[in-house]
């Protein structure tokens, strides 16, 4: 696979529960080769005119369908307005790339 066809997506989740449930459901569904979870993290936004701050976990999804992926994200997501982004690898190790292009389904 050429560096171009893999994507990093990425998401949060309110809780551990919804961030599992949403990596699980991806990887077995074939549409991420890979989805890291980590915890720890804290967003602020504005959300209907209000500042708000929350304490979030962070999805990192490896894909070569990154719409599939933000649509299935979308579809799961407990919030509203999810955040879904998925971002191009222009670079990466050549197995790595090779491993994650045959993982998906």
């Amino acid at each position: 696979m050429k560096p171009g066809g893999l994507h990093v997506v990425m998401t949060t989740a309110p809780d551990t529960p919804t961030a599992e449930r949403l990596a699980e459901t991806l990887v077995a569904e074939g549409l991420a080769a890979c989805v890291q979870i980590v915890p720890g993290m804290t967003s602020f936004y504005v959300w209907q005119g209000e500042p708000e701050r929350s304490e979030e976990l962070l999805l990192l999804a490896k894909t070569v369908h990154p719409r599939d992926c933000l649509a299935r994200i979308e579809a799961l997501h407990p919030y509203e307005t999810p955040e879904g982004v998925a971002l191009p690898v222009t670079e990466g190790l050549a197995a790595y790339l090779r491993w994650a292009g045959a993982s998906e389904g």
